[in-house]
């Protein structure tokens, strides 16, 4: 199991990023755009960067939920690979059986 500052520290960085996503897909868009001034373009890249580091997309990374394990994620499902096997296995997922052939 993943420590919880780990797990806190993760799910605050997706508040922020869904927080300033707009904000920062306006300020984007200004940077992008061909038809921006070079001052547009200077002042959007300096507020761009004043935002919180934290709140870019990127930084969040996929997590299990119930354990908190960052790698071997099915981001359809949620889980790593070894709860997903034992809710698997145990019938707890609906739809999900063991292959066999």
């Amino acid at each position: 199991m993943a420590r919880k500052a780990k797990i806190v520290n993760n799910e605050m960085k997706k508040r922020l990023s869904s927080k300033y996503a707009p904000v920062r897909a306006e300020l984007k868009k200004i940077i992008n755009d061909t038809n921006s001034t070079d001052e547009q373009v200077a002042e959007a890249t300096i507020k761009l960067q004043k935002l919180p580091r934290n709140s870019s997309s990127v930084r969040v990374r996929n997590r299990c939920v119930l354990t908190g394990r960052p790698r071997g994620n099915y981001r359809a499902f949620g889980l790593s690979r070894i709860k997903f096997r034992e809710l698997a296995l145990s019938g707890m997922i609906p739809g999900v059986t063991k292959s066999s052939w």
